[in-house]
């Protein structure tokens, strides 16, 4: 049984860093796409960033140059180091693995279907 479970959310000031991580229980196919969405108040859940087992990261525009994708495939850990963050990017941060027979959310060309339990991210000005 897979379960990903997300750490690394708090509160920051705008300008600030923070880093999540997700831990991978029970997923070890190496040949599927990771990622993270997320969902702010009032919003639908939206993409911000996949990475697939070539090591090639995706980002949506709203995060370029400021998000950053990783994972440590011994660790079967993925990584979003996020800085400069901004008000906007207050939400429900949620991690993702692609489940490519049954998954039901399609994003960057991967089909996600596993989904951790989310961690809160606020960013005040």
């Amino acid at each position: 049984q897979v379960q990903l479970v997300e750490s690394g959310g708090g509160s920051v000031r705008a300008g600030g860093s923070l880093r999540l991580s997700c831990a991978a229980y029970g997923y070890t196919d190496r040949s599927n796409c990771m990622g993270w969405f997320r969902q702010g108040p009032g919003k639908e859940r939206e993409g911000v960033a996949t990475i697939d087992s070539d090591g090639l990261a995706r980002y949506a525009d709203s995060v370029k140059g400021r998000f950053t994708i990783s994972q440590d495939n011994a660790k079967n850990t993925l990584y979003l180091q996020m800085n400069s963050l901004k008000p906007e990017d207050t939400a429900i941060y949620y991690c993702a693995a692609e489940d490519p027979l049954y998954g039901g959310t399609w994003y960057s060309s991967c089909r996600f279907g596993y989904w951790g339990q989310g961690t809160q991210v606020t960013v005040s000005s």
